[in-house]
């Protein structure tokens, strides 16, 4: 590999350095302007600075709007995505790269043809169906469509195909059966695909905002994205304040799923050549 010039170097680094500060100062002044009153915002909207750093804007957020609610609510549906995509996505996987099965060439170009449909053109009949089986207004109307993600399915189906053909002929000639196979021998493989597909599933249904919108019709039920459009609204003013001290803590999971998990993301990210 041809190693690069102190001065290159230099020339990345800075440049780097500069793109990274220009996409972190939006965060920080979310940051910076959770911390403020109404009058501040009204006043002088561009300030960077609180005037005063008070924390009325949180304590409000969840004493008097309730979204501690809206944000279990969003960990419960979170949690079951990220154990369904995990789970379904790699059994989906396994099969689609590891066994032989009648139609398995047809399978596997249907979850890419999916993955090409605009997800407007699928709104409709998901809500039909959901309206039909008579689960509006529910934490499991809001799960379903994100249980398993084709895109899951897709990075677990590359991670497979890495996965010895050997490793688990030796399995089955130590008399393993497919299940011991799966969860003994696949899943210690595929630890990079498997953190891919937990921080891709978290993101879909922890940003999901449209969906929950019109399948949560009552505020036991709304999710966080919902639920901070609604506790920043009073007396049709959008309190300024609470929509950004909200807008963080919506992003506090995020960062920290991140942070735990971006080494093997990035692993499975280059794994699968997705960009």
């Amino acid at each position: 590999m041809k190693t690069l010039s102190p001065t290159r170097q230099a020339l990345n680094y800075t440049a780097l350095t500069v793109i990274t500060v220009f996409m972190l100062l939006p965060f920080v002044w979310v940051f910076f302007g959770s911390f403020k009153t109404q009058a501040e915002f009204l006043g002088n909207p561009g300030a960077w600075f609180p005037e005063s750093f008070q924390i009325d804007n949180y304590i409000q957020l969840f004493a008097d709007r309730g979204f501690g609610t809206y944000m279990l609510n969003s960990v419960v549906v979170s949690g079951v995505a990220i154990v369904g995509n995990v789970l379904f996505s790699a059994m989906a996987g396994y099969a689609l790269a590891k066994l032989r099965f009648r139609g398995r060439g047809f399978v596997f170009p249907l979850v890419i043809a999916s993955m090409i449909v605009p997800y407007v053109a699928l709104f409709v009949p998901q809500f039909v169906i959901v309206v039909q089986m008579g689960l509006v207004n529910s934490l499991i109307a809001i799960i379903l469509p994100v249980l398993v993600l084709p895109l899951c399915v897709f990075i677990m189906r590359q991670f497979a195909h890495g996965v010895p053909f050997e490793l688990m002929e030796a399995a089955r000639l130590d008399g393993a059966g497919e299940g011991k196979i799966f969860f003994r021998v696949f899943l210690p493989l595929t630890g990079p695909g498997l953190a891919t597909v937990a921080i891709l599933s978290f993101l879909t249904s922890w940003n999901n905002f449209l969906w929950p919108l019109v399948v949560a019709q009552s505020q036991d039920t709304y999710t966080a994205p919902v639920g901070l459009s609604v506790a920043s609204q009073a007396s049709n003013t959008v309190s300024f304040g609470l929509l950004l001290a909200g807008a963080m803590v919506v992003l506090l999971p995020i960062l920290i799923l991140f942070l735990f998990l971006q080494k093997y993301f990035i692993q499975g990210v280059a794994a699968t050549g997705l960009k």
